[in-house]
């Protein structure tokens, strides 16, 4: 079998997502550090696997992939047969893969920006935006709480890919003021427990220590 590497950095949420999928799937891989503090995503060698500069990028064999959701799936599909099902085929479950990149992605990941990104390039959090995206997310999360009452996870009843993708942005926001509105729905805050105690998990978080 062809040797995966993943040309990414373990701060990175897409990155990261990939990193969980393939450690799901109990996939070995290289993982090729990118040096996103000197821009290294924007020069080549790096320019040749994603010309739109965004870690992270895949190489199997002659095969390269960019784009986190795209690699997510491949991954699940070629390595169907290893480690954890990702994938149920139910229509019901691509719904909530949309609803995640539609609905959550863009609320949540405005708040990790402002409240921990900005902060770290020492720039300054607008409390406007974040007062606007907590009211943007937590409508989110009122139709989550109410999809939790009616099955374990987000895709049906086992964890797949829309609980896996929540994941880098969750963690984010588990740090900031932003928590209290997972804290609220008590369907939400089990669910979160669970899918951030995967050992999978664990393992992407370990990669920021070394």
């Amino acid at each position: 079998m062809a040797a995966i590497k993943v040309h990414g950095s373990p701060f990175s949420t897409a990155s990261q997502r990939v990193f969980a999928t393939l450690y799901e799937k109990d996939v070995d891989f290289e993982f090729v550090n990118v040096d996103l503090g000197s821009g290294e995503h924007k020069k080549e060698p790096f320019i040749s696997l994603n010309p739109f500069g965004q870690v992270p990028a895949y190489q199997e064999g002659d095969l390269t992939l960019f784009e986190s959701r795209a690699i997510t799936d491949h991954i699940a599909q070629k390595f169907a047969s290893k480690g954890t099902p990702l994938t149920t085929g139910e229509p019901e479950m691509k719904v909530w893969l949309q609803v995640e990149v539609n609905h959550f992605e863009p609320a949540s990941s405005q708040l990790g920006w402002e409240q921990v990104f900005k902060p770290m390039f020492g720039m300054t959090t607008d409390p406007a935006a974040v007062e606007a995206n907590e009211a943007k997310l937590s409508k989110v999360l009122d139709v989550y709480e109410t999809r939790l009452s009616k099955s374990k996870y987000l895709g049906g009843d086992q964890f797949t890919l829309v609980d896996l993708h929540h994941l880098p942005n969750i963690q984010v926001l588990n740090g900031t003021p932003t928590k209290k509105l997972f804290d609220s729905r008590p369907k939400v805050s089990a669910w979160i427990a669970d899918v951030t105690a995967r050992p999978a998990w664990s393992k992407v978080l370990a990669m920021q220590k070394q």
